[in-house]
């Protein structure tokens, strides 16, 4: 649900104008559920690049009269493709990261039909998943055609990561994690095959993450 809320589904119909956070919430499922793009929600609440929210916390679903951000300084709805963040703009500089996996070959690139680039990485059942960067889990679930049992972690300047097809996750939403450690254990993906599936985002924006990772 998280990363399908970065695509921007279409917002449902009867939507409301405001939700209350409960508990387990996250602004990605918050998102996800009424057809939003969490950014937006962030956006028109005035919420940061982490991402916090707690429980009570009344979200407005819909922009402000007048199109103003509740945040300082007016931000566009989209940002311009011209103007996406970069990861070689120095606002945007990315965390150390490291290989999810200590050992696996590296099958290829696989692209999403919801838009997802990543990286499939083949190894052996039940061998540790490791976080990329220190960060924090936003989310963990299977709700998300095409990724499996999937873990997304936060890291700093609006850099993310997903681990698709785990069989097990040893982490809970909201808790922080750090590099190298493990967050899960790798499962089957298609064709029963055991595989790590890797993203890395910026902005809600997949790289291709061999641009990305040390070289090996």
């Amino acid at each position: 649900m998280a990363i399908a809320a970065c695509a921007g589904p279409d917002r449902r119909s009867d939507a409301p104008d405001s939700h209350v956070v409960r508990s387990g919430e996250t602004l990605y499922s918050i998102a996800r559920r009424y057809g939003l793009d969490y950014r937006d929600i962030a956006r028109w609440n005035g919420i940061g690049r982490d991402y916090l929210i707690h429980p009570g916390d009344r979200l407005r679903l819909s922009r402000p009269a007048g199109g103003a951000a509740v945040a300082a300084g007016p931000v566009p709805a989209h940002t311009p493709a011209a103007s996406r963040a970069s990861p070689d703009d120095p606002a945007y500089r990315p965390p150390s990261w490291r290989w999810p996996v200590d050992v696996g070959t590296v099958a290829g690139i696989v692209r999403q039909p919801s838009g997802g680039v990543g990286l499939r990485i083949d190894g052996g059942l039940n061998q540790p998943i490791l976080a990329a960067a220190d960060g924090k889990v936003v989310y963990t679930g299977s709700a998300l055609r095409g990724y499996g049992q999937l873990v997304i972690v936060n890291h700093v300047r609006g850099w993310l990561t997903a681990y698709g097809h785990n069989a097990a996750v040893q982490v809970e939403e909201g808790q922080e994690v750090r590099a190298g450690q493990q967050i899960a254990s790798m499962g089957l993906g298609p064709g029963q095959q055991a595989m790590l599936y890797f993203e890395i985002r910026l902005e809600g924006e997949p790289l291709d993450p061999l641009t990305q990772l040390p070289k090996r």
